[in-house]
């Protein structure tokens, strides 16, 4: 049992070191790989919580991919998910009987509540639709969106789906 943990101890210390004496010409490296690594070009191990399976096309617009994370029940009536949307991708307009808030953890993107100029969201923004109000959430042209939707009062129905948001719409 001792001589598991020395040896556990010896190979954190060694990976300590190992890492803290890294050459500077290793680090300028990393440095300059991380800084031509462009928002565009993230992957999944730039996300918080696994990508998930790709959705629907009936209420999707490109390529969107959805982890739910709290599946609705009768003990907490929530449902919480991350959803990332690849660059251009989006819902259909829709509304949840509830509510939704949408906390947005990776990238850029636009939400639209119907009948407002549609806003840019990007990563540390929060967004709270009120209950029964018709919206569409997604990634910008450029780059992709990562967000966490929560939607409360489960009990109140599920979302309602819509059309789907025209090239038009997304672009003004």
């Amino acid at each position: 049992m001792r001589n598991r943990s020395a040896l556990a101890i010896l190979t954190i210390a060694a990976s300590l070191c190992f890492s803290c004496n890294q050459k500077p010409s290793e680090e300028k490296e990393k440095s300059s790989a991380a800084e031509s690594k462009t928002e565009t070009q993230k992957t999944t191990s730039d996300l918080i919580f696994e990508k998930g399976k790709k959705t629907s096309a009936e209420k999707f617009e490109g390529k969107v991919y959805m982890n739910l994370l709290v599946p609705e029940d009768s003990v907490y009536t929530t449902k919480s998910g991350s959803v990332t949307f690849e660059a251009g991708s989006r819902t259909n307009w829709h509304y949840h009987p509830s509510g939704q808030i949408l906390m947005v953890t990776n990238g850029v993107g636009f939400h639209q509540i119907e009948g407002q100029p549609k806003e840019v969201i990007k990563k540390g923004d929060v967004v709270k639709v009120p209950k029964n109000v018709k919206h569409w959430h997604g990634a910008s042209v450029e780059e992709d969106m990562t967000h966490v939707f929560v939607i409360p009062n489960v009990e109140m129905g599920g979302s309602k789906w819509f059309d789907p948001v025209t090239d038009e719409e997304f672009k003004n």
